[in-house]
């Protein structure tokens, strides 16, 4: 089977989908749901974080990722759209 490569909206898509299925995730819990490396994910987890994606929080010792509302709204559009070009 021959794999295709994910356009980064595709990759957006994974993890923002995976953070708002399962709550606040670390950033190697969002990595192994996005089947990326936990470096690119980082890259990628900050830029949804400068864009208000995504929020990070300290609790525990521990850097969490929640999903904001502009984020849902975000992932809703790039599925929507997903249906139309795909």
């Amino acid at each position: 089977m021959k794999s295709r490569r994910r356009t980064r909206y595709e990759i957006y898509i994974d993890i923002l989908d995976a953070v708002r299925r399962r709550g606040a995730m670390t950033i190697t819990r969002i990595s192994y749901s996005a089947q990326l490396p936990v470096d690119r994910t980082k890259h990628i987890v900050d830029f949804l974080i400068s864009k208000g994606l995504l929020r990070g929080e300290d609790v525990g010792g521990r850097r969490i990722y929640i999903l904001t509302d502009r984020g849902g709204a975000f992932l809703e559009a790039l599925k929507t759209v997903r249906k139309f070009i795909g």
